[in-house]
């Protein structure tokens, strides 16, 4: 039997990962590159993006619906931009290969921006940013679902979009900034696990099938599905639906593969861009720019005298990586029990907790 608590080493976790996804085909480099990016969401705190994806990764590889090798095709190119298709190849493994083609482009001709199609799902982007920060340069990640309808337009009950998420990340005297955030008031992977555990939300961040505003995550399931909120919720959520749209137009506009086109299976439309700011004002000069209005946010009077100052986007994150890495990762009950099921199936050994 698997443990039910525990604190587990970052590089004992990307190892089984690793051993997981290869034996359900998955290619050696891409299968060491997706645990590594679903480790990081760990580490950084995300955990509903971290390894608590890796079972449904690896069911959808064993049903053929991801492509298990190979590379993407490029579709289009300029000097300074590109579309390629993914096969349907893991996400992460698109990504990083993306942002460290863009990185390089970005460097010689300022910025660089692609759109990557058809390619299988993403993970958390968060988990993307550090490679970009760590050389200077500002990264911008976004994704959406074509087949995916879970978010409400502001107005309607209807799902119609999805939680389009996207990231930013970029390099800052006295700390980075690293914002991941969707475009909607919360996730589908929250939305699914508080409906597993029969817990509500705190707000009311979803809207049932007659309009009415609900925290409880079974509207989604149920015949008629209500939907999540736009960012903003039932006072300002056309600023959500608004920025939404532009995820998608980014996403499934730009690389011609979208809702229209009506794609099936697990799909992700990506759209990335990096900047250098040495090809504008200096990257130093950036990072000082950066640094003091950081500074300047954390070192704000706390609207509560008794709670915690203000803080960075991307502060809370960066702490609790280093501290993982450290201590240890803390996994919940659900993620190993996961985790144990495939384990056994595919005769593994669970990673021991420390």
């Amino acid at each position: 039997m698997f443990e039910q608590s525990g604190l587990y080493e970052a590089d004992a976790l990307v190892g089984f990962a690793s051993k997981a996804l290869e034996a359900v085909g998955i290619s050696a480099h891409i299968a060491r590159n997706v645990a590594q990016i679903l480790v990081e969401g760990d580490l950084l705190g995300h955990d509903t993006h971290g390894l608590a994806l890796l079972p449904a990764y690896l069911a959808s590889a064993k049903a053929g619906d991801m492509a298990l090798d190979g590379s993407y095709k490029v579709l289009n190119e300029r000097p300074a931009a590109a579309l390629w298709d993914g096969g349907r190849l893991a996400g992460p493994w698109l990504i990083t290969t993306g942002l460290q083609f863009a990185m390089d482009k970005a460097e010689y001709c300022g910025c660089y921006s692609l759109s990557i199609r058809n390619a299988h799902h993403t993970a958390g982007l968060v988990s993307y940013l550090k490679p970009v920060i760590d050389r200077g340069l500002f990264g911008l990640v976004m994704v959406s679902d074509p087949t995916e309808r879970s978010v409400a337009p502001f107005g309607g009950c209807q799902p119609v979009l999805s939680t389009n998420p996207f990231a930013i990340g970029y390099p800052a005297a006295g700390g980075a900034v690293m914002l991941d955030m969707s475009t909607a008031e919360t996730t589908n992977g929250m939305v699914n696990r508080l409906h597993r555990e029969k817990r509500s939300f705190d707000h009311d961040w979803l809207i049932d099938a007659d309009g009415k505003p609900s925290r409880d995550p079974s509207v989604r399931f149920a015949p008629e599905p209500g939907a999540i909120m736009p960012l903003g919720g039932f006072s300002s959520g056309h600023k959500g639906t608004g920025l939404g749209m532009t995820v998608e137009a980014l996403t499934h506009g730009l690389s011609g593969y979208g809702r229209k086109r009506q794609p099936t299976g697990w799909v992700n439309n990506i759209f990335l861009q990096v900047l250098d700011p040495a090809a504008f004002g200096g990257g130093e000069s950036f990072a000082l720019e950066t640094g003091f209005l950081g500074e300047a946010i954390r070192q704000s009077k706390p609207a509560d005298d008794q709670g915690a100052p203000p803080r960075v986007a991307g502060d809370r994150a960066q702490a609790l990586r280093e501290a993982r890495l450290a201590q240890g990762i803390p996994l919940s009950e659900s993620i190993l029990a996961g985790l144990y099921e495939w384990a056994i199936s595919l005769g593994l050994v669970m990673p021991e907790s420390i």
